[in-house]
Formats: structure tokens, sequence, C-alpha cells
């Protein structure tokens, strides 16, 4: 039980994480990977903003959501946008967000340096609860309860509000979307700021629960929210929720019982069973092609 529970705690934070990458492809079809330094960013700042202002961590994540929704209209304006319209826009889009990512990784070098940050340990709740045998500390609960709000709150977005509609619009066809009069600009720029706001709220909740931060913390992550995504289905919401969970109990199921080293391996090797078993991954859609 306090396995289950620790992998659930993880894979929340990984979802979280996750659901930011495939808001972004499943919408605009782009794979934004200047993500992993928006990621970087919000456990950065987190941990700046706490230690200057003394305010509450809690406090802290929805200005740590507003940086990172500043970061993704940069990206979106600067990475993307001025590729619309060329051929190789994916790809293109691709490496300029890597280039971009780059140069975000650098400007947090030149504010915190290449050493390791961490929280004060006194700004932590010590309250600790059981529960089925399993010890559950306040922290943990709140990390959890604020990924599945967020988590929550976006699907409600996307299926409910008049941008969500805007956005499944786009997905759909961009051009027929500005024809009936949606303002593509405007939405996609939205799209990325509700992204990297949730991908900078992942990185601060990630070093609440690990209390440690590290310039290259966002690429450590990168490739599992990659791997969450694919298991989920490319460009599905409910399926990067679940890749997420189940990566994060593969992960901690494997240090427990094979160790340490074989944590990467184990789920990377469900992303791979996975991949044979369903190639479109667990709630992807398999398209037909057109003849």
């Amino acid at each position: 039980m306090q396995q289950l529970m620790d992998g659930i705690f993880l894979g929340s934070i990984y979802a979280l994480f996750a659901v930011g990458y495939t808001l972004v492809f499943g919408v605009l079809d782009r794979l934004n990977l200047a993500h992993a330094a928006v990621f970087s960013a919000g456990a950065l700042v987190g941990i700046e903003v706490v230690t200057r202002t003394g305010i509450s961590i809690w406090a802290a994540v929805p200005i740590v959501m507003v940086v990172g929704a500043i970061l993704g209209l940069i990206i979106e304006r600067v990475a993307f946008r001025p590729l619309e319209g060329r051929h190789d826009a994916h790809f293109a889009g691709l490496i300029s967000s890597i280039a971009l990512g780059a140069i975000f990784i650098a400007l947090l070098q030149a504010r915190y340096g290449p050493d390791t940050s961490r929280f004060d340990p006194s700004v932590f709740p010590k309250t600790r609860f059981e529960f089925l045998g399993a010890g559950v500390s306040l922290l943990q609960l709140l990390i959890l309860i604020i990924s599945i709000c967020l988590m929550v709150l976006l699907t409600w977005l996307v299926a409910k509000s008049k941008l969500g509609r805007g956005m499944r619009a786009i997905s759909e066809n961009a051009h027929a979307a500005a024809v009936l009069g949606i303002n593509v600009n405007r939405v996609s720029a939205l799209t990325f700021a509700i992204s990297s706001a949730l991908g900078a709220a992942a990185g601060v909740l990630f070093t609440l629960n690990v209390n440690t931060a590290q310039l290259g913390i966002g690429h450590a992550v990168e490739l599992k929210g990659l791997a969450v995504i694919i298991v989920g289905g490319l460009g599905s919401l409910p399926g990067a929720v679940v890749g997420g969970l189940l990566l994060g109990l593969a992960e901690v199921f494997a240090v427990n019982y094979v160790g340490t080293s074989w944590r990467d391996m184990v789920a990377f090797g469900l992303l791979f069973l996975i991949l044979v078993v369903r190639p479109q991954g667990l709630f992807g859609a398999k398209k037909i092609r057109e003849v």
C-alpha cells in the first residue's frame, strides 16, 4: 500500500507534465520540446519566490504558473508562429523549440547558477496521516490534490468552455476554424500559455516532492513525459493522466522490488510493451488509411 501511494503521488506529477505536452500536440499538432525548460524554470522560480518573499509554498504555485504562462506565450510567438505556412513547419518548430529551450536554460543558469537549489525544510508541513497502513504526509496529499484539480480544470476547459471549443475546432481544421470566425492565433497562444503554466506547476510540485532542483531537472522528466503521452495515446488528455500514473507506479515498484538502477528500464519497458500490444496507445484512436 505504501508503494502504491508513492507511485500515485509521483505519477500525478508526471501526468500533469504530460498533460501540458499533449495539450499543444493534440490541439495544434506541434511537439514543444521547450516544455522541459519551462519545467526547470517552474522549479527554480518557485524556490526563489518562497526563499526571497517568505510566502507560503502554496501561494507560490499560482505565481509560478503565471511565469510559465508567459514563457508559453514567448514560445508560441518566437518558436512556432513565424514558421506557420512552411511545408516543414512540424520539423522546423521542433528544432526551433529545442533552441529556445536552450536559451531559457542559459538564462536560468545566469540567474541561479549551476548548483543544486532546495527549499528550506522549515517551509514544509510536518503533518502525517495513516491510510490503510501507509504513511502519507500532508505535503504529498496537497501535491496530489493540486495536480488532480489542475487536470480536472483543464479537462473541463477543453470540453465545455468557449476556448475549449475553439481548441477542438482548430485541432480538426485550422483553416475551417478561421473561416468560422475563430481567432486561430489567439487560441494557439492561449493553448501554449495554459500548457506551459501546467508544466511550470509540475516543476515546482516535483521539486516540493524531492526538494532538489538543478538546471537539467526538466530534461530528466522530458523523456518520461514523451513516454507518457505515447503510452496514453497521442493527443489524449485522459491517456496522459493514466499514462502518468502507470509510469509513476512502474518506477516505484521497480525501485522496491528490482533496484534503483532498473527503474528507467522497467518504466520504458512498459512503453515498448504497450506499443507492441496497442501501437496507438491506451486511449489513442487507430487511424484508418484513406484510399
